[in-house]
């Protein structure tokens, strides 16, 4: 296994990321703690998940997942770089969800009760919460700091302007702020380049891609069609949306011998801004096949060709649209 630093931070972290959203929903509690043993036994050390994760508000169904999981001991706890979320909705009640300093508090003492655990190592924010102030959250953050329930806080699905005004009210506070986004980037979804990417690397945060594979449609999906494996509703309509682009992908992908999943990760690894792109497996045949994406070196050749069939923004903001 790579490892590499989470943004400015001295944390060292796998560059591949344990993505927990099927745990619970798709993927039973036994092959969820298979999958999450052999993680640990490929080196992989940076788990994430989420309060929402299993999709029946307010119970955290993948989180007492993992929370079982580390109950176990073994030393599971202390192996892991253990990343959840804050925003979402966990019930029907005023104050149940966003960012307020209340919901924080409240948030995180209940998912650190549903992990078994004493301290999230990365507390995200799920989304940006435009009704709190800033001197509301940040001041949140700190007393769970100080506490020593969180270490470090993220921030997912934040634009460019967000990381920045975040990160400029936490300086006023003598505070570390955000250390990484975690943002939806891949292959076919590229606009995080025109001002994410370059405001994390401007100010030292880790870009932590969601949808590597965009939800599938980088995974082979015409081979896997061709040979009667049934898609779902949305992955068929973004199929027939994008059929020219995936049909020139996996024509190039044959080319250099290698699947499908394992170039677009590798892609988003040559990216040197890129901390860990965020892998879901559903079962360990799919997370044993991720880690060849860590051995590929994409040639310029094959980095043209990919940007080709599937364009950017055209680069960096302003100059990816003005002179």
């Amino acid at each position: 296994m790579q490892y590499t630093h989470l943004g400015r931070t001295g944390l060292l972290v796998s560059k591949l990321c344990l993505g927990t959203m099927n745990f619970g929903p798709q993927t039973t509690e036994a092959d969820s703690f298979a999958i999450m043993d052999r993680a640990l036994e490929l080196g992989i050390n940076f788990f994430d998940t989420a309060n929402v994760y299993g999709w029946k508000k307010g119970e955290g169904w993948t989180e007492q997942i993992l929370g079982r999981w580390f109950a176990q001991g073994g030393g599971r706890r202390e192996k892991v770089v253990l990343a959840t979320k804050v925003y979402g909705g966990m019930g029907d009640w005023p104050n149940e969800s966003k960012l307020s300093a209340y919901h924080i508090r409240r948030a995180c003492e209940e998912s650190l009760r549903r992990m078994q655990t004493d301290h999230i190592d990365l507390y995200q924010m799920h989304h940006v919460d435009r009704e709190t102030p800033w001197e509301e959250v940040w001041q949140a953050m700190e007393q769970l700091v100080r506490e020593g329930k969180v270490l470090y806080v993220g921030s997912s699905n934040f634009a460019g302007w967000h990381i920045a005004q975040a990160q400029g009210e936490a300086q006023k506070r003598h505070f570390m702020g955000l250390v990484c986004e975690q943002s939806l980037y891949n292959l076919n979804a590229r606009m995080v380049e025109l001002e994410v990417i370059p405001a994390c690397q401007g100010l030292g945060l880790g870009v932590i891609p969601w949808s590597p594979l965009a939800g599938g449609l980088l995974g082979g999906v015409l081979q896997k069609i061709e040979a009667g494996r049934r898609a779902s509703e949305r992955l068929q309509r973004d199929v027939e949306k994008y059929r020219p682009r995936i049909e020139a992908y996996e024509t190039l992908c044959a080319s250099l011998g290698e699947a499908p999943a394992d170039v677009a990760l590798a892609w988003l690894l040559h990216n040197s801004a890129v901390t860990a792109p965020i892998i879901g497996p559903r079962t360990l045949e799919q997370l044993n096949g991720s880690l060849r994406a860590l051995e590929i070196q994409l040639d310029e050749a094959a980095l043209q060709r990919l940007d080709e069939i599937f364009p950017g923004p055209g680069g960096t903001a302003p100059e990816a649209y003005a002179w």
